[in-house]
């Protein structure tokens, strides 16, 4: 791993890290906490008292009972809200590149309640709807921030300058 990219010149040394490590580490525990508790009050929702609800973003053109979605997909949602919660440090990383995929897998059904005008959830206009889809991407970025995916890939590129290893 590489150290902190943002640094300032200090009498002390070359260089200290601008934020404490432990505030970005706080952070960052705070908001893969908080996507957790999330993901797993919405995963039981799909399966107790918002069922009906789920059911109305199923896709119509998706080939599969809708209630059978929104149960299999509530049982992951609660799968990966745990995975958020307990999965130690070194694996986290993981656990965010599978969320954010979930977000994206079920993005679909937030199009398709935007385009057949579908309401749930209080998404009674095509504006409603249409800020729903902004908030999206947003999912994606929370849980690869907070699980430290994003930095992990970034950390592991090459850089301008660094040695690329050839095999001869």
């Amino acid at each position: 791993m590489h150290a902190a990219r943002s640094s300032t010149p200090s009498p002390a040394g070359p260089s200290t890290p601008a934020r404490p490590v432990a505030a970005k580490s706080f952070a960052r525990t705070v908001g893969r906490v908080a996507l957790g508790a999330f993901l797993g009050f919405t995963g039981t929702a799909h399966l107790t008292v918002s069922r009906q609800e789920f059911q109305a973003q199923v896709p119509p053109w998706l080939p599969l009972d809708p209630n059978l979605v929104v149960v299999a997909s509530g049982v992951v949602e609660i799968a990966l809200g745990a995975a958020l919660l307990l999965t130690p440090r070194r694996h986290r990383w993981l656990v965010g590149w599978v969320v954010a995929a979930f977000f994206v897998a079920v993005f679909p059904g937030n199009i398709s309640q935007y385009v057949t005008g579908t309401d749930a959830f209080g998404l009674d206009t095509d504006t409603a709807r249409a800020i729903r889809l902004a908030f999206q991407p947003l999912l994606v970025l929370w849980a690869l921030w907070s699980t430290g995916a994003w930095r992990a890939w970034r950390d592991r590129r090459p850089r301008a300058g660094d040695e690329v290893e050839t095999s001869e």
